[in-house]
Protein backbone atom coordinates (compact mmCIF):
# COMPACT_ATOMS: atom_id res chain seq x y z
CA UNK A 1 0.00 0.00 0.00
CA UNK A 2 1.34 3.43 -0.96
CA UNK A 3 2.02 5.76 1.98
CA UNK A 4 -0.50 8.46 2.82
CA UNK A 5 1.15 11.85 2.27
CA UNK A 6 -1.57 14.09 0.80
CA UNK A 7 -4.45 15.09 3.06
CA UNK A 8 -7.58 16.93 1.94
CA UNK A 9 -9.89 18.49 4.52
CA UNK A 10 -13.34 19.86 3.74
CA UNK A 11 -14.35 22.33 6.45
CA UNK A 12 -12.25 24.68 8.58
CA UNK A 13 -13.94 24.33 11.97
CA UNK A 14 -12.37 22.69 15.05
CA UNK A 15 -12.46 19.24 13.48
CA UNK A 16 -10.86 20.51 10.27
CA UNK A 17 -8.21 22.96 11.47
CA UNK A 18 -7.03 20.79 14.37
CA UNK A 19 -6.72 17.86 11.97
CA UNK A 20 -4.74 20.05 9.58
CA UNK A 21 -2.28 21.00 12.31
CA UNK A 22 -1.71 17.36 13.27
CA UNK A 23 -1.29 16.29 9.65
CA UNK A 24 1.19 19.09 9.00
CA UNK A 25 3.10 18.17 12.15
CA UNK A 26 3.40 14.60 10.83
CA UNK A 27 4.81 15.82 7.53
CA UNK A 28 1.79 15.53 5.26
CA UNK A 29 0.91 17.88 2.43
CA UNK A 30 -2.37 19.40 3.64
CA UNK A 31 -5.12 21.28 1.81
CA UNK A 32 -8.13 22.73 3.63
CA UNK A 33 -11.20 23.83 1.68
CA UNK A 34 -13.27 26.27 3.73
CA UNK A 35 -16.33 28.28 2.73
CA UNK A 36 -17.46 30.07 5.90
CA UNK A 37 -14.27 31.25 7.59
CA UNK A 38 -11.63 29.34 9.52
CA UNK A 39 -12.85 28.29 12.92
CA UNK A 40 -16.26 27.43 11.53
CA UNK A 41 -19.45 28.03 13.46
CA UNK A 42 -17.68 27.28 16.75
CA UNK A 43 -15.57 30.41 16.34
CA UNK A 44 -17.71 32.65 14.16
CA UNK A 45 -21.35 32.06 15.11
CA UNK A 46 -21.57 29.66 18.05
CA UNK A 47 -19.12 28.90 20.89
CA UNK A 48 -16.85 31.97 20.83
CA UNK A 49 -19.65 34.52 20.22
CA UNK A 50 -22.11 33.01 22.69
CA UNK A 51 -19.55 32.65 25.47
CA UNK A 52 -18.36 36.23 24.86
CA UNK A 53 -21.95 37.42 25.27
CA UNK A 54 -22.27 35.24 28.37
CA UNK A 55 -19.09 36.77 29.81
CA UNK A 56 -20.85 40.15 29.78
CA UNK A 57 -23.88 38.58 31.43
CA UNK A 58 -21.63 37.11 34.13
CA UNK A 59 -20.28 40.56 34.91
CA UNK A 60 -23.82 41.90 35.14
CA UNK A 61 -24.80 39.05 37.45
CA UNK A 62 -21.81 39.66 39.72
CA UNK A 63 -22.83 43.30 40.07
CA UNK A 64 -26.55 42.64 40.46
CA UNK A 65 -26.02 40.08 43.22
CA UNK A 66 -23.21 41.84 45.08
CA UNK A 67 -25.46 43.62 47.58
CA UNK A 68 -25.05 40.98 50.33
CA UNK A 69 -21.27 41.40 49.98
CA UNK A 70 -21.58 45.06 50.94
CA UNK A 71 -21.23 46.52 47.45
CA UNK A 72 -23.22 49.70 46.83
CA UNK A 73 -23.54 51.36 43.44
CA UNK A 74 -23.53 55.13 43.79
CA UNK A 75 -21.36 57.47 45.85
CA UNK A 76 -21.94 58.31 49.50
CA UNK A 77 -25.59 58.68 50.36
CA UNK A 78 -26.72 59.18 46.78
CA UNK A 79 -29.31 56.83 45.33
CA UNK A 80 -27.99 53.58 43.93
CA UNK A 81 -27.13 53.81 40.25
CA UNK A 82 -28.61 51.45 37.72
CA UNK A 83 -26.32 49.17 35.73
CA UNK A 84 -27.36 48.63 32.12
CA UNK A 85 -25.88 46.93 29.10
CA UNK A 86 -25.24 48.46 25.68
CA UNK A 87 -26.00 45.49 23.46
CA UNK A 88 -24.68 47.21 20.33
CA UNK A 89 -21.26 47.54 21.98
CA UNK A 90 -21.45 44.02 23.36
CA UNK A 91 -22.23 42.52 19.96
CA UNK A 92 -19.55 44.64 18.26
CA UNK A 93 -17.06 43.12 20.71
CA UNK A 94 -18.49 39.65 20.07
CA UNK A 95 -18.02 39.97 16.31
CA UNK A 96 -14.54 41.45 16.70
CA UNK A 97 -13.31 38.67 18.96
CA UNK A 98 -14.78 35.99 16.70
CA UNK A 99 -13.03 37.44 13.65
CA UNK A 100 -9.77 37.87 15.56
CA UNK A 101 -9.86 34.23 16.64
CA UNK A 102 -10.52 33.15 13.05
CA UNK A 103 -7.58 35.26 11.87
CA UNK A 104 -5.33 33.66 14.50
CA UNK A 105 -6.27 30.20 13.20
CA UNK A 106 -5.54 31.28 9.62
CA UNK A 107 -2.12 32.60 10.66
CA UNK A 108 -1.31 29.35 12.46
CA UNK A 109 -2.27 27.21 9.46
CA UNK A 110 -0.21 29.42 7.18
CA UNK A 111 2.77 29.15 9.51
CA UNK A 112 2.51 25.35 9.45
CA UNK A 113 2.43 25.28 5.65
CA UNK A 114 -1.24 24.30 5.26
CA UNK A 115 -2.82 25.38 1.96
CA UNK A 116 -6.25 26.96 2.42
CA UNK A 117 -8.68 27.25 -0.48
CA UNK A 118 -11.60 29.63 0.08
CA UNK A 119 -14.63 27.97 -1.41
CA UNK A 120 -17.13 25.12 -1.19
CA UNK A 121 -15.56 21.68 -1.17
CA UNK A 122 -16.85 18.31 -2.26
CA UNK A 123 -15.54 14.82 -2.89
CA UNK A 124 -14.88 13.59 -6.39
CA UNK A 125 -14.54 9.88 -5.93
CA UNK A 126 -12.18 8.73 -3.18
CA UNK A 127 -8.95 10.34 -4.32
CA UNK A 128 -9.85 13.94 -5.23
CA UNK A 129 -11.55 16.92 -3.68
CA UNK A 130 -12.95 19.81 -5.69
CA UNK A 131 -13.01 23.37 -4.41
CA UNK A 132 -15.55 25.65 -6.06
CA UNK A 133 -13.91 29.03 -5.48
CA UNK A 134 -15.57 32.39 -4.93
CA UNK A 135 -14.50 33.68 -8.34
CA UNK A 136 -16.50 30.95 -10.07
CA UNK A 137 -13.54 28.75 -10.92
CA UNK A 138 -12.87 25.29 -9.53
CA UNK A 139 -9.68 23.62 -8.35
CA UNK A 140 -9.21 19.86 -8.11
CA UNK A 141 -6.74 18.45 -5.57
CA UNK A 142 -5.46 14.87 -5.57
CA UNK A 143 -5.40 13.34 -2.09
CA UNK A 144 -4.58 10.09 -0.35
CA UNK A 145 -7.08 10.62 2.46
CA UNK A 146 -9.97 13.00 3.08
CA UNK A 147 -11.49 14.38 6.26
CA UNK A 148 -15.04 15.73 6.06
CA UNK A 149 -15.65 18.30 8.80
CA UNK A 150 -18.49 20.43 7.47
CA UNK A 151 -20.42 20.98 10.69
CA UNK A 152 -24.13 21.64 11.05
CA UNK A 153 -26.62 24.50 10.79
CA UNK A 154 -29.63 25.61 12.87
CA UNK A 155 -32.79 23.60 12.34
CA UNK A 156 -35.79 25.60 11.14
CA UNK A 157 -39.47 24.92 11.71
CA UNK A 158 -41.72 25.55 8.68
CA UNK A 159 -44.04 27.83 10.69
CA UNK A 160 -41.24 29.70 12.46
CA UNK A 161 -38.69 30.68 9.84
CA UNK A 162 -36.09 33.17 11.16
CA UNK A 163 -36.04 36.56 9.46
CA UNK A 164 -32.95 37.93 11.22
CA UNK A 165 -34.88 40.81 12.76
CA UNK A 166 -37.58 39.63 15.15
CA UNK A 167 -37.47 35.87 14.65
CA UNK A 168 -33.89 34.74 15.15
CA UNK A 169 -31.72 31.67 15.22
CA UNK A 170 -28.65 31.65 17.45
CA UNK A 171 -26.38 32.75 14.61
CA UNK A 172 -28.38 35.97 14.15
CA UNK A 173 -28.44 37.21 17.74
CA UNK A 174 -25.19 39.12 17.32
CA UNK A 175 -26.74 41.55 14.87
CA UNK A 176 -29.07 43.01 17.50
CA UNK A 177 -28.41 46.67 18.29
CA UNK A 178 -30.70 46.91 21.32
CA UNK A 179 -31.65 44.59 24.14
CA UNK A 180 -34.92 42.73 23.44
CA UNK A 181 -37.67 43.96 25.71
CA UNK A 182 -39.23 40.51 25.88
CA UNK A 183 -37.35 37.56 24.39
CA UNK A 184 -39.29 34.35 23.81
CA UNK A 185 -36.88 31.39 23.63
CA UNK A 186 -38.20 28.26 21.95
CA UNK A 187 -36.26 25.21 23.08
CA UNK A 188 -34.85 24.36 26.50
CA UNK A 189 -31.78 22.38 25.53
CA UNK A 190 -28.27 23.70 26.05
CA UNK A 191 -28.47 26.51 23.48
CA UNK A 192 -31.90 27.70 24.60
CA UNK A 193 -30.98 27.58 28.28
CA UNK A 194 -27.72 29.47 27.76
CA UNK A 195 -29.33 32.33 25.85
CA UNK A 196 -32.32 32.46 28.18
CA UNK A 197 -29.95 32.69 31.14
CA UNK A 198 -27.78 35.37 29.55
CA UNK A 199 -30.60 37.64 28.36
CA UNK A 200 -32.40 37.42 31.69
CA UNK A 201 -29.28 38.67 33.46
CA UNK A 202 -28.67 41.32 30.78
CA UNK A 203 -32.09 42.79 31.52
CA UNK A 204 -34.59 41.30 29.06
CA UNK A 205 -37.85 39.80 30.13
CA UNK A 206 -37.54 36.17 29.04
CA UNK A 207 -40.08 33.43 28.46
CA UNK A 208 -38.60 29.97 27.91
CA UNK A 209 -40.83 27.46 26.12
CA UNK A 210 -39.91 23.86 26.94
CA UNK A 211 -41.62 20.83 25.46
CA UNK A 212 -40.29 18.68 28.30
CA UNK A 213 -41.00 18.44 32.02
CA UNK A 214 -37.93 20.52 32.84
CA UNK A 215 -35.22 22.58 31.25
CA UNK A 216 -32.09 20.78 30.05
CA UNK A 217 -33.73 17.35 29.75
CA UNK A 218 -30.41 15.81 28.71
CA UNK A 219 -28.52 16.98 31.81
CA UNK A 220 -28.36 15.77 35.40
CA UNK A 221 -31.85 16.13 36.90
CA UNK A 222 -30.58 17.64 40.16
CA UNK A 223 -28.56 20.19 38.21
CA UNK A 224 -31.48 21.11 35.97
CA UNK A 225 -33.70 21.60 39.02
CA UNK A 226 -31.20 24.04 40.56
CA UNK A 227 -30.97 25.98 37.32
CA UNK A 228 -34.72 26.17 36.80
CA UNK A 229 -35.16 27.44 40.36
CA UNK A 230 -32.59 30.17 39.66
CA UNK A 231 -34.32 31.06 36.41
CA UNK A 232 -37.68 31.52 38.08
CA UNK A 233 -36.19 33.47 41.01
CA UNK A 234 -34.64 35.92 38.56
CA UNK A 235 -38.00 36.53 36.92
CA UNK A 236 -37.88 34.22 33.93
CA UNK A 237 -41.14 32.59 32.88
CA UNK A 238 -40.62 28.89 32.17
CA UNK A 239 -43.44 27.16 30.29
CA UNK A 240 -42.90 23.43 30.77
CA UNK A 241 -44.65 20.77 28.70
CA UNK A 242 -45.43 23.42 26.07
CA UNK A 243 -44.67 23.30 22.38
CA UNK A 244 -44.44 26.18 19.93
CA UNK A 245 -46.52 25.62 16.83
CA UNK A 246 -46.18 28.88 14.89
CA UNK A 247 -44.19 32.08 15.28
CA UNK A 248 -45.29 35.14 13.33
CA UNK A 249 -44.45 38.82 13.18
CA UNK A 250 -46.85 41.37 14.66
CA UNK A 251 -46.86 45.15 14.43
CA UNK A 252 -44.83 45.42 17.62
CA UNK A 253 -42.93 42.14 17.82
CA UNK A 254 -43.80 38.44 17.64
CA UNK A 255 -46.58 36.09 18.60
CA UNK A 256 -45.82 32.47 19.44
CA UNK A 257 -48.77 30.09 19.16
CA UNK A 258 -48.66 27.05 21.43
CA UNK A 259 -49.79 23.61 20.31
CA UNK A 260 -52.99 22.87 22.21
CA UNK A 261 -53.93 26.51 22.62
CA UNK A 262 -52.61 29.77 23.96
CA UNK A 263 -50.12 32.35 22.71
CA UNK A 264 -47.06 34.18 24.00
CA UNK A 265 -46.40 37.76 22.91
CA UNK A 266 -42.87 39.13 22.82
CA UNK A 267 -40.61 41.64 21.14
CA UNK A 268 -38.32 38.93 19.71
CA UNK A 269 -38.22 35.15 19.41
CA UNK A 270 -35.08 33.00 19.48
CA UNK A 271 -35.45 29.57 17.89
CA UNK A 272 -33.19 26.98 19.55
CA UNK A 273 -34.64 23.72 18.26
CA UNK A 274 -31.54 21.78 17.32
CA UNK A 275 -29.35 21.54 14.25
CA UNK A 276 -28.97 19.59 11.01
CA UNK A 277 -25.77 18.25 9.43
CA UNK A 278 -24.11 19.97 6.47
CA UNK A 279 -23.74 16.83 4.36
CA UNK A 280 -25.79 17.55 1.24
CA UNK A 281 -24.01 18.17 -2.03
CA UNK A 282 -20.63 16.89 -0.85
CA UNK A 283 -20.47 13.80 -3.05
CA UNK A 284 -20.50 11.55 -0.01
CA UNK A 285 -23.00 8.94 -1.11
CA UNK A 286 -21.43 8.82 -4.59
CA UNK A 287 -18.13 7.97 -2.87
CA UNK A 288 -19.78 5.22 -0.85
CA UNK A 289 -19.90 7.10 2.43
CA UNK A 290 -22.81 5.91 4.51
CA UNK A 291 -25.15 8.45 6.18
CA UNK A 292 -27.67 7.67 8.90
CA UNK A 293 -31.37 8.51 8.58
CA UNK A 294 -30.74 12.00 9.96
CA UNK A 295 -28.12 12.74 7.32
CA UNK A 296 -25.14 12.45 9.69
CA UNK A 297 -21.95 10.73 8.54
CA UNK A 298 -21.51 7.37 10.24
CA UNK A 299 -18.04 6.98 11.78
CA UNK A 300 -16.24 4.56 14.08
CA UNK A 301 -14.11 5.46 17.10
CA UNK A 302 -11.11 6.43 14.94
CA UNK A 303 -13.28 8.66 12.70
CA UNK A 304 -13.39 6.27 9.72
CA UNK A 305 -16.43 6.28 7.46
CA UNK A 306 -17.71 3.32 5.45
CA UNK A 307 -15.33 4.30 2.64
CA UNK A 308 -11.60 3.56 2.98
CA UNK A 309 -9.47 6.72 3.16
CA UNK A 310 -12.48 8.93 3.96
CA UNK A 311 -12.80 10.17 7.54
CA UNK A 312 -15.26 12.56 9.19
CA UNK A 313 -15.24 14.70 12.33
CA UNK A 314 -17.40 17.16 14.20
CA UNK A 315 -21.06 18.04 14.12
CA UNK A 316 -21.62 16.45 10.70
CA UNK A 317 -21.14 13.09 12.45
CA UNK A 318 -23.63 13.80 15.25
CA UNK A 319 -21.20 12.35 17.81
CA UNK A 320 -21.57 14.41 21.01
CA UNK A 321 -21.68 17.79 19.29
CA UNK A 322 -18.97 19.70 21.14
CA UNK A 323 -16.04 21.66 19.72
CA UNK A 324 -13.65 19.66 21.91
CA UNK A 325 -14.99 16.37 20.54
CA UNK A 326 -14.80 17.64 16.96
CA UNK A 327 -11.17 18.63 17.47
CA UNK A 328 -10.30 15.25 18.98
CA UNK A 329 -12.10 13.38 16.20
CA UNK A 330 -10.07 15.35 13.66
CA UNK A 331 -6.77 14.66 15.42
CA UNK A 332 -7.58 10.96 15.80
CA UNK A 333 -8.42 10.75 12.09
CA UNK A 334 -5.02 12.13 11.12
CA UNK A 335 -3.09 10.01 13.60
CA UNK A 336 -4.82 6.96 12.18
CA UNK A 337 -4.54 7.93 8.50
CA UNK A 338 -0.87 8.84 8.79
CA UNK A 339 0.13 5.78 10.80
CA UNK A 340 0.84 7.46 14.13
CA UNK A 341 -0.09 6.05 17.53
CA UNK A 342 -3.80 6.52 18.16
CA UNK A 343 -6.27 5.92 20.98
CA UNK A 344 -9.90 5.50 19.91
CA UNK A 345 -12.38 8.15 21.04
CA UNK A 346 -13.76 7.46 24.51
CA UNK A 347 -16.92 9.48 25.11
CA UNK A 348 -16.97 8.53 28.79
CA UNK A 349 -13.91 10.73 29.34
CA UNK A 350 -15.41 13.80 27.66
CA UNK A 351 -16.29 16.67 29.96
CA UNK A 352 -19.02 19.08 28.89
CA UNK A 353 -20.39 22.33 30.21
CA UNK A 354 -23.60 24.34 30.03
CA UNK A 355 -22.65 28.04 30.23
CA UNK A 356 -25.66 29.19 32.18
CA UNK A 357 -25.49 31.04 35.50
CA UNK A 358 -24.63 28.92 37.45
CA UNK A 359 -22.77 26.66 35.03
CA UNK A 360 -23.36 22.91 34.85
CA UNK A 361 -20.33 20.71 34.13
CA UNK A 362 -20.40 16.93 33.76
CA UNK A 363 -18.06 14.08 32.93
CA UNK A 364 -18.28 10.32 32.74
CA UNK A 365 -21.27 8.27 33.82
CA UNK A 366 -24.47 10.14 34.61
CA UNK A 367 -26.99 9.52 37.36
CA UNK A 368 -29.43 8.17 34.78
CA UNK A 369 -26.80 5.79 33.35
CA UNK A 370 -26.06 4.41 36.77
CA UNK A 371 -29.70 4.11 37.80
CA UNK A 372 -30.50 2.13 34.66
CA UNK A 373 -27.46 -0.12 34.28
CA UNK A 374 -25.70 -0.90 37.56
CA UNK A 375 -26.06 -1.27 41.30
CA UNK A 376 -22.36 -1.24 42.14
CA UNK A 377 -21.94 2.53 42.23
CA UNK A 378 -22.29 5.00 45.10
CA UNK A 379 -22.77 8.75 45.01
CA UNK A 380 -22.09 11.73 47.25
CA UNK A 381 -23.65 15.14 46.66
CA UNK A 382 -22.43 18.19 48.59
CA UNK A 383 -24.27 21.53 48.41
CA UNK A 384 -22.12 24.60 47.81
CA UNK A 385 -24.04 26.41 50.54
CA UNK A 386 -21.77 24.69 53.11
CA UNK A 387 -18.52 25.58 51.31
CA UNK A 388 -16.55 28.38 53.00
CA UNK A 389 -15.37 30.02 49.75
CA UNK A 390 -18.86 29.89 48.29
CA UNK A 391 -20.19 31.66 51.39
CA UNK A 392 -17.55 34.40 51.00
CA UNK A 393 -18.55 34.91 47.37
CA UNK A 394 -22.27 34.92 48.15
CA UNK A 395 -22.83 31.67 46.23
CA UNK A 396 -25.67 29.52 47.52
CA UNK A 397 -26.88 27.71 44.39
CA UNK A 398 -25.11 24.59 43.25
CA UNK A 399 -23.42 21.40 44.34
CA UNK A 400 -20.67 18.87 43.70
CA UNK A 401 -21.66 15.29 42.96
CA UNK A 402 -19.25 12.35 42.53
CA UNK A 403 -19.91 8.75 41.44
CA UNK A 404 -17.57 5.88 42.36
CA UNK A 405 -17.48 2.09 42.02
CA UNK A 406 -17.96 0.03 45.13
CA UNK A 407 -15.05 -2.20 46.01
CA UNK A 408 -12.45 -0.50 43.81
CA UNK A 409 -13.39 3.07 44.70
CA UNK A 410 -12.73 4.17 41.11
CA UNK A 411 -14.20 7.57 40.20
CA UNK A 412 -16.52 7.05 37.21
CA UNK A 413 -18.28 10.40 36.89
CA UNK A 414 -19.22 13.70 38.39
CA UNK A 415 -21.34 16.83 38.18
CA UNK A 416 -20.44 20.36 39.29
CA UNK A 417 -23.03 23.13 39.44
CA UNK A 418 -21.31 26.38 40.32
CA UNK A 419 -19.87 29.60 38.94
CA UNK A 420 -17.00 28.59 36.61
CA UNK A 421 -17.95 24.93 36.81
CA UNK A 422 -16.20 24.58 33.46
CA UNK A 423 -12.90 25.12 35.30
CA UNK A 424 -13.81 23.07 38.38
CA UNK A 425 -14.69 19.90 36.46
CA UNK A 426 -11.11 19.32 35.31
CA UNK A 427 -9.86 17.35 38.36
CA UNK A 428 -12.94 15.13 38.12
CA UNK A 429 -12.36 14.64 34.38
CA UNK A 430 -8.75 13.73 35.08
CA UNK A 431 -9.83 11.25 37.74
CA UNK A 432 -12.30 9.61 35.35
CA UNK A 433 -9.84 9.49 32.46
CA UNK A 434 -6.95 7.86 34.37
CA UNK A 435 -9.21 5.86 36.70
CA UNK A 436 -8.18 7.46 39.97
CA UNK A 437 -9.76 6.15 43.16
CA UNK A 438 -11.68 8.32 45.58
CA UNK A 439 -8.76 8.01 48.01
CA UNK A 440 -6.27 9.28 45.44
CA UNK A 441 -8.54 12.22 44.67
CA UNK A 442 -9.16 12.91 48.35
CA UNK A 443 -5.48 12.83 49.32
CA UNK A 444 -4.47 15.57 46.88
CA UNK A 445 -4.13 18.96 48.56
CA UNK A 446 -6.69 21.64 47.74
CA UNK A 447 -6.54 25.32 48.58
CA UNK A 448 -8.45 26.49 51.63
CA UNK A 449 -10.79 28.14 51.16
CA UNK A 450 -11.78 27.05 47.65
CA UNK A 451 -14.82 25.68 45.92
CA UNK A 452 -12.65 22.88 44.54
CA UNK A 453 -12.25 21.81 48.16
CA UNK A 454 -15.76 20.38 47.91
CA UNK A 455 -14.52 17.92 45.27
CA UNK A 456 -11.92 16.54 47.69
CA UNK A 457 -14.49 16.52 50.50
CA UNK A 458 -16.94 14.52 48.36
CA UNK A 459 -14.14 12.04 47.63
CA UNK A 460 -13.38 11.74 51.35
CA UNK A 461 -17.02 11.03 52.10
CA UNK A 462 -17.03 8.31 49.46
CA UNK A 463 -14.13 6.50 51.19
CA UNK A 464 -16.33 4.48 53.53
CA UNK A 465 -19.27 4.22 51.14
CA UNK A 466 -17.31 2.35 48.46
CA UNK A 467 -16.38 -0.34 50.99
CA UNK A 468 -19.61 -0.61 52.97
CA UNK A 469 -22.05 -0.73 50.07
Amino acid sequence: MAPVTRIGIIGGGPGGYEAALVAAQLGAEVTVVDSDGLGGSAVLTDCVPSKTLIATAESMSDIAESGPLGVRIGAGGSPEGQVAVDLALVNARVRHLARAQSDDIAARLDKEGVAVLRGKGRLEGRSHIVAELADGTAETVAVDAVLVATGAHPRELPDAVPDGERILNWEQVYGLEALPEHLVVVGSGVTGAEFASAFTVLGSQVTLISSRDRVLPGEDADAATVLEDVFRRRGMTVLSRSRAGQVRRTSSGVQVSLVGGGTVEGSHCLMAVGSLPNTAGLGLEEAGVRLDKGGYVEVDRVSRTSTPSVYAAGDCTGVLMLASVAAMQGRIAMWHALGDAVTPLNLRSVSSNVFTDPEIATVGWTQQDLDETTNDTVVVKLPLATNARAKMQGVSDGFVKLFARTGSGTVVGGVVVAPRASELIYPVALAVDVRLTVDQLAHSFTIYPSISGSIAEAARQLHTKVWRS
